[in-house]
């Protein structure tokens, strides 16, 4: 294993007993090993949280300057991080860079971020104040998607509430968290930030440890469930970041080739494994040819590849199973009479590159309509009835995000309103930012990262009643 990809426990690099490939998705090959924590390194690192924490609580202007200079440390090391994201996610080197940018605005973000103090009562008899206080340590368990992204939404407000941290990233891409925590060693105190990386079972043992009094998961519905079982019998507080199936409605004013652009970067961005991306678009009987040719015609002309080729637009999908699940659902739609205006196979080669796909003629039922594709394949679906619609819209145990799009920007706002998600856009998609809630109803998740809210999120609330007789 390189020297590079360490733990970070208790503010010190920590090697495990074994390690575990690392796979590039552009080869299909390993590319890095990775530690894979023990029991007992589980232990220290949730330990060492704990001992931090006293202090750590008890000085917000050192966690302010400490995310600050976190924050430095991305923009500063973010082509050589992004550099790592490239060779473990897949993502073009570009994309990556400005994921550790991304990052880096997270964290500064969060670092003038004020918790204030509520007043309730101050009069003769009493003043009584609403606090935010830390909860103590957090596990975080973070996705493959935007593996260093995703960690600093947790990472950031959960600092600066006070709280310490163990990470674990996913096993796919776990080496972007490991140079995240090599770097921050530099500017937090031993303990606040331990990172260590394993498989499933790791994941496990944090979500059912004693010590931790949060656990911020962000992933699949599946796990998701299985998280909240394990802090159940604990009553360990979650925030959880789970699937969706977004629909982007098109109002019958719509102008296809105004807003394919759009449509097609909402669907495609970071190859479609985007938990909030487009994942099915409703077009009216009068614009479907031409929505789903406008799409066509951009999914031809992308350019897919290896992260590091200059140009290339779109890399491969992250990992084998993800791979053939897209696979299987493009054939599953295509045997159910569903027409590939563009694509609808894998690439020949090496890796795990998928054409971008749209599908034409696909209704729902289908299950690439009815359930998460997380990849580059995009159902057009059609409809008559706008108030059916967003019935079908609507018909799903997902509720992450939507969006509608017309030339009427108070029409489409009032059919977004009807939306049954956590975000509802109208005329753009993927549109995030760290002031801004992200959450969905449903099963796509509890609670809500981002933003005051994501940040208290990571308190718990405590009533100061100071009597004046």
């Amino acid at each position: 294993m390189s020297d590079e990809f360490s733990m970070t426990i208790d503010g010190r690099a920590v090697d495990a007993p074994g390690t575990f490939g690392v796979i590039d998705p552009a080869t299909g090959e390993v590319a890095e090993q990775a530690p894979d924590a023990s029991r007992e390194q589980l232990d220290a690192a949730m330990n060492s949280a704990r001992a931090a924490y006293a202090a750590w609580r008890r000085d917000e202007s050192a966690r302010r300057e400490a995310l600050l200079a976190a924050a430095e440390l991305m923009f500063a090391r973010s082509e050589e991080i992004g550099r790592v994201i490239t060779l473990e996610q897949g993502k073009p080197l570009a994309d990556a860079t400005m994921e550790v940018v991304a990052a880096g605005v997270w964290l500064k973000y969060f670092a003038g971020l004020e918790l204030p103090v509520e007043v309730i009562q101050d009069d003769d008899n009493a003043r009584v104040e609403v606090l935010r206080r830390p909860m103590g340590v957090v596990a975080a368990i973070t996705p493959w998607n935007f593996p260093l992204l995703l960690a600093t939404w947790k990472i950031a407000p959960a600092l600066l509430a006070g709280n310490t941290m163990v990470l674990k990233p996913s096993p796919f891409t776990p080496l972007s968290s490991l140079k995240l925590g090599a770097a921050l060693r530099d500017v937090l105190p031993p303990g606040v930030l331990n990172v260590v990386t394993g498989g499933d079972e790791l994941g496990a043992w944090m979500t059912s440890h004693d010590v931790p009094r949060k656990i911020s998961f962000t992933g699949s519905v599946a796990t998701g469930k299985r998280v909240a079982a394990a802090a159940a019998p604990d009553l360990k507080r979650v925030t959880l970041e789970l699937g969706g199936n977004d629909p982007a409605i098109l109002l019958d004013d719509a102008d296809p080739a105004a807003v394919a652009d759009k449509l097609f970067g909402g669907a495609f961005q970071n190859n479609g494994q985007v938990c909030s991306a487009i994942k099915r678009v409703y077009a009216p009987d009068a614009l479907y040819d031409d929505v789903v040719d406008a799409l066509a015609e951009r999914a031809k002309a992308a350019k897919v590849g290896p992260g590091t080729q200059e140009g290339v637009q779109y890399g491969p999908i992250n990992n084998e199973p993800q791979f053939e699940r897209v696979r299987e659902l493009v054939a599953d739609a295509l045997a159910g009479g569903a027409r590939a205006a563009a694509g609808g196979a894998p690439i020949d080669g090496p890796g795990y590159f998928f054409q971008p796909t749209i599908l034409a003629d696909v209704s729902d039922g289908t299950r690439i309509v009815d359930e998460e594709q997380f990849g580059p394949a995009l159902p057009v679906v059609r409809y008559s009835d706008l108030d059916e619609a967003i019935d079908r819209a609507n018909g799903t145990h997902f509720g992450l995000s939507g969006s509608v799009w017309s030339a009427d920007a108070d029409r489409a706002a009032e059919v977004a309103g009807r939306l049954e998600c956590g975000t509802a856009w109208v005329n753009t998609h993927l549109a995030l930012a760290p002031n801004q809630p992200f959450g969905g109803f449903k099963w796509s998740g509890l609670g809500v990262e981002n933003g005051t809210w994501g940040l208290q999120a990571f308190t718990e609330l405590q009533v100061v009643h100071r009597s004046k007789l």
